[in-house]
């Protein structure tokens, strides 16, 4: 049975809002990158490569997006741990041949699209590894050329210094959409700020690991939200959250 985990909800809800993701990824990219990116065209995919053994370390997004006037992907991939998967470049490449294997059973073709991989990271630690492949392999660096052609190596992108402000600005965003939880989530922007916490985008998702989910139902019942939006939004089952609702007088 699947696990909810709260990190990978706030992270599929969050960039699963188009113009969340268009703001992140305008922000985030090199520019040059940016300019053959069709912002306008990005569309947020259903497809996960996470398997069940790893939900609670990743979380991912897949994006379609003309990249270059052809179709192409920006795949996410968000780590929860606050310390660094040393194979994290591992870790993507299976990702994206498991994305361009779905593409060649889905439409029988072997034109494989352009997949831009992206990693978000909040550790506390400081990124202190490189962004290809070929530092996983052993003296790869010492290799001729003539050697290295041979090895598959790739770059990504990493984004690592998220601060309070773009946790904020990433709330704001929920809370245009959702309205009705503002008093909610402006209670999760003082806390954060009261704490004095610059620990990247995790401080705004400390909500699951911090306030316990049912206490996040009585808050979301204190605000009128319907017992589904809870369910939806806690990832606990319809009773409990009746049970909880009943009990507050509701």
């Amino acid at each position: 049975m699947k696990i909810e985990n709260p990190h990978d909800k706030f992270f599929k809800e969050t960039f699963g809002k188009v113009e969340v993701a268009k703001d992140f990824l305008n922000n985030y990219l090199p520019e040059n990158i940016m300019k053959v990116i069709d912002v306008d065209t990005l569309e947020p995919q259903k497809d996960s490569f996470i398997n069940e053994e790893l939900q609670e370390v990743f979380s991912d997004m897949l994006f379609k997006v003309n990249i270059n006037n052809r179709e192409g992907y920006v795949y996410i991939l968000f780590e929860h741990k606050s310390y660094i998967s040393k194979d994290i470049a591992f870790q993507l490449l299976k990702y994206m041949l498991e994305i361009w294997e779905a593409k060649i059973k889905k439409e029988k073709t072997y034109k494989l699209p352009v997949i831009i991989p992206l990693v978000i990271y909040h550790g506390k630690d400081s990124w202190n590894i490189r962004t290809t492949l070929g530092e996983l392999i052993t003296g790869y660096e010492e290799l001729p050329k003539e050697i290295q052609k041979f090895i598959p190596d790739y770059v990504f992108s990493a984004r690592t210094n998220l601060t309070r402000t773009d946790v904020d600005e990433i709330i704001e965003k929920i809370e245009e959409t959702y309205p009705e939880g503002s008093e909610v989530i402006m209670t999760l922007i003082e806390r954060i700020r009261e704490e004095g916490k610059e620990e990247g985008i995790l401080t705004g998702m400390e909500l699951g690991a911090r306030q316990n989910k049912a206490e996040v139902a009585k808050n979301l019942i204190k605000i009128n939200l319907t017992i589904e939006q809870i369910t939806e939004a806690t990832g606990l089952p319809k009773k409990e959250v009746e049970k909880i609702a009943a009990e507050m007088g509701h």
